[in-house]
């Protein structure tokens, strides 16, 4: 295996969600190993608070050793974040990320690694130019899209900008 991708549903969602499912598949493809946790008992709550509890969760599948990348859509994507500030990872992919949630006391934040947005111009959930904001800031690849928040006219997209994400990393 290349390395391990912990990939991350949003909230409203589960581990076999439409566009974790396909960035998994792009994983089994390239030799990487993929883990989907499972964080619908935590979102089940809606405590803002517990995002620390989603990205525990996300910690608690990185492997001891090896390399890891983190990946995940809206809520996943934000966790990705954090989680990549306390385990060192080869990079981040995030779909329809925020910067920033309603109630949780800290701004997006996030390891500075290779870094790949994709965003909707319709994204009426998450600002798309709080993304270019954040895209601009770290020099992050940023791929904006005609869609809205869930992306769901661009699954089969994004799992190729993820193939091309993975194959770049090497």
């Amino acid at each position: 295996m290349k390395g391990t991708v912990i990939l991350s549903h949003g909230l409203e969602s589960g581990p076999e969600a439409t566009k974790v499912s396909a960035l998994a598949n792009v994983c089994d493809a390239l030799g990487w190993a993929s883990v989907r946790p499972d964080y619908r008992a935590i979102d089940a709550r809606r405590d803002p608070l517990a995002i620390g509890e989603r990205i525990a969760l996300a910690l608690q599948h990185v492997p001891a050793r090896g390399r890891v990348v983190f990946g995940g859509s809206s809520m996943g994507a934000f966790i990705s974040g954090f989680a990549s500030i306390q385990r060192a990872c080869e990079g981040l992919f995030l779909l329809a990320l925020p910067t920033a949630i309603p109630g949780y006391p800290h701004a997006f934040a996030a390891a500075d690694v290779p870094t790949t947005l994709v965003h909707g111009w319709s994204d009426d959930v998450c600002p798309v130019d709080a993304a270019i904001a954040f895209a601009r800031d770290r020099g992050a690849t940023l791929h904006l899209v005609r869609d809205d928040h869930r992306l769901g006219a661009h699954v089969e997209w994004c799992a190729q900008a993820f193939r091309r994400f993975l194959v770049e990393l090497g």
